[in-house]
């Protein structure tokens, strides 16, 4: 998000993993953090955050998470400002491979498969949290009932602009209509 650090990390160190086994875990940050979460993702509140998942060896040297983001989230409405409140429950899976390409041109396209990141030393189960609740949240949350009003602005003295007026050929109709009544 903005220039603030990650307020959250829970880092696991590859070497201290069991290698054939999945290693299970359940993240669950306290009041303190989810208030610093919110702060950080630039909403209202973070009432409930829980990531619950498994992080499991593929193979001799990659690894592969699947987990499940569960949140409730509290953001202003766009339209009124009114706090809203969300519920989210995501599936997140990310594969970390040990011999992942880089690319070596200055742009390059995007690869098919966007859970693949390249793998070090450790894992970081906090930043894939934060990353999976901000591309989770709502963009344009709305309260019940609140709609966009037309905005009518013009200057003093002036009739405001009516879609009809926006529209480029709106009367080109008519000046055709006229043209042909006209005698020649």
């Amino acid at each position: 998000m903005p220039d603030l650090p990650p307020p959250f990390h829970h880092v696991l160190r590859l070497s201290e993993l069991a290698g054939r086994k999945p290693t299970r875990f359940t993240l669950t940050p306290d009041a303190a953090a989810r208030a610093e979460i919110a702060l950080w993702a630039g909403i209202e509140a973070v009432p409930r955050l829980r990531f619950q998942g498994a992080l499991t060896p593929r193979g001799r040297h990659d690894w592969q998470l699947e987990a499940e983001l569960e949140a409730t989230v509290v953001q202003p409405c766009v339209v009124t400002l009114a706090p809203v409140t969300t519920k989210i429950s995501e599936p997140v899976e990310r594969r970390w491979l040990a011999d992942l390409p880089t690319p070596e041109a200055d742009e390059a396209e995007m690869p098919d498969d966007v859970a693949l990141e390249p793998l070090s030393d450790e894992i970081d189960l906090g930043a894939v949290m934060l990353e999976a609740l901000e591309l989770a949240l709502p963009l344009y949350p709305r309260a019940p009932g609140a709609e966009f009003g037309a905005a009518e602005v013009t200057d003093a003295g002036l009739a405001p602009i009516d879609d009809e007026a926006r529209r480029p050929f709106a009367g080109l109709a008519a000046m055709l209509e006229a043209k042909s009544r006209k005698p020649d």
